[in-house]
């Protein structure tokens, strides 16, 4: 007698279901954490009665008001208007006795933004390494 020959093939496909359900996992976990990723955490720092220590180093703050004109905080009179070739120059001079000292600049919202990109290539030229904008927290709008 023969044997009946079995006409089942061997199925060689990989079952990719329990791949598929892990990837939509990672996906999901990926999409939750990324946005905590660049926003921070908020921190509750401890209070202390310690004073605050001294700066030797007052930084170097060029102004500008709404209407476009430069102060610097390091002049001889930080409340007049200054030109910019002698701001560049009474900066390189300060940058040149301190370099590590740090410089700032400080608009009114409403001037051109042209004006600020100015004063901080001005400062650039003047030999400040890196240059910061101040803002104001109070006027900051709630974002939470």
């Amino acid at each position: 007698m023969k044997k009946a020959r079995r006409k089942h093939k061997r199925i060689a496909d990989i079952n990719v279901v329990p791949y598929i359900d892990v990837m939509l996992v990672l996906l999901i976990i990926f999409m939750v954490t990324t946005p905590l990723l660049s926003q921070g955490v908020k921190v509750d720092l401890p209070k202390a009665a310690a004073k605050v220590l001294p700066n030797q180093n007052v930084p170097i703050i060029v102004s500008l008001d709404h209407n476009g004109n430069y102060y610097l905080n390091i002049a001889a009179t930080p409340e007049a208007p200054i030109n910019t070739s002698t701001l560049g120059s009474e900066v390189a001079a300060a940058l040149q006795k301190n370099p590590e000292r740090r410089v700032y600049v400080r608009a009114d919202q409403s001037v051109n933004y042209g004006k600020v990109i100015s004063a901080m290539v001005l400062l650039q030229q003047a030999g400040a390494n890196s240059v910061g904008l101040m803002t104001d927290t109070n006027d900051a709008p709630k974002t939470s």
